[in-house]
């Protein structure tokens, strides 16, 4: 990071690769629409398509199958609907989604409120597929949706997508894999993961904001009711002018996370590792979450029994150090974690949850700096506490 501060919160957001930034400022000098049938028009196609086939790639997927929207969420509120089927065959009457899944998933689907189910999860973070064939037996007369992140975005912990798949292919069922944690940071193929849909969202990768997208797994997989309605963009599936200039930045940034994958893998762990060394050096009863099981090489989640995480996150910037509180899309607020509740955490140990993250522009100095705010802020925390009671 900077000599000053060191921001370790790539989870919420990855700061834009100079190289991606290159090519949004080059997007922004095409005059023409992508539809348009004239040179310019057919320009800003090739771009468009360009990148289409870079997120294609670190998907594993045909470029045909990608589909660009505006971000994650909506690519999410795009596929999980009754309308997500496979050709000839009636849509989900019904949706499971892991307890622990992103509030997209959770509070942003299309299916009736009496229509949604969610799937326990293990005191590691990762789903319990016993509930899942549970429940699935429960409904086998009906076609079941299964929404599962490939990883958590607060602990970290990857999921069993590939077993999950398994038993819902089983029962007749469809997969819907959010990848907009994982991917850049594991190797990412959707056959491989045995899903019908992935969702991906460009800022996590060092993208540009506002740009995300739906990959489905081959051509018998269909939305029948679209979101957004409209012109014919992205050949019927999502109406309204394309982001040009955001698309063409996803596509860059894919290309280079493909291209670094195991190196940054290999890097991002060393130093999540050595942090979590300083940090159980300075606080030797630090929890922390989802050790046990395979987490993203980036992500540390941990909490400090009797610390609150809103106090610590303060303490934490003015020392220079920018990490988070779990997930960023609460408008600022610091509030007891869902995923967390699902893994039966104790409220009181919850509270104090903290995660840090790091991303392709962190560096062996923010470990020293992440250390050494942990000597400060939470032996000041401690002192403050002791005081207090």
């Amino acid at each position: 990071m900077s000599a000053k501060r060191s921001y370790l919160d790539h989870n919420a957001t990855s700061p834009l690769r100079p190289e991606v930034a290159e090519a949004v400022a080059r997007a922004l000098g095409f005059p023409g629409n992508p539809s348009s049938v004239h040179a310019e028009g057919r320009a800003a196609r090739a771009v468009l398509e360009r990148a289409r086939a870079q997120v294609a790639a670190l998907a594993g997927a045909d470029p045909a199958r990608v589909l660009f929207t505006s971000g994650g969420t909506e690519a999410t509120a795009i596929v999980l609907t009754p309308g997500l089927r496979r050709v000839g065959e009636g849509g989900a009457g019904r949706l499971l989604a892991g307890a622990a899944e992103h509030p997209c998933v959770l509070e942003g689907h299309r299916f009736e409120a009496g229509q949604a189910e969610r799937v326990a999860v293990g005191s590691d973070g990762a789903l319990c597929l016993s509930d899942l064939r549970r429940r699935l037996e429960a409904r086998e007369r009906e076609t079941v949706l299964l929404s599962l992140q490939t990883a958590n975005n607060e602990t970290g912990v990857l999921q069993p997508v590939v077993e999950a798949a398994a038993l819902v292919r089983d029962y007749g069922g469809l997969v819907h894999t959010d990848a907009v944690q994982a991917a850049g940071k594991v190797p990412l193929r959707l056959a491989d993961l045995g899903a019908d849909a992935m969702t991906l969202s460009a800022h996590k990768l060092g993208g540009p904001k506002g740009v995300g997208a739906v990959v489905l797994a081959s051509e018998r997989i269909e939305i029948a009711d679209r979101l957004l309605r409209g012109g014919g963009q992205e050949r019927g599936r999502r109406a309204g002018t394309e982001n040009l200039a955001g698309i063409a930045g996803f596509g860059v940034a894919a290309e280079i996370a493909m291209r670094d994958l195991a190196s940054e893998a290999t890097r991002m762990a060393t130093l999540r590792d050595e942090a979590e060394v300083e940090l159980l050096r300075v606080v030797p009863n630090a929890v922390i979450f989802g050790r046990a099981v395979e987490r993203l090489p980036n992500t540390l989640a941990f909490a400090v029994p009797g610390l609150k995480a809103e106090t610590a996150l303060i303490l934490f910037d003015l020392n220079g150090v920018s990490v988070s509180s779990g997930s960023a899309c609460s408008s600022g607020k610091v509030k007891r974690s869902h995923v967390l509740d699902a893994m039966g955490v104790e409220p009181a140990l919850a509270q104090g949850a903290i995660r840090v993250s790091f991303g392709w522009n962190s560096g062996r100095e923010d470990v020293f700096r992440f250390a050494k705010a942990c000597e400060t802020v939470l032996v000041a925390l401690y002192q403050w506490e002791a005081t207090a009671a």
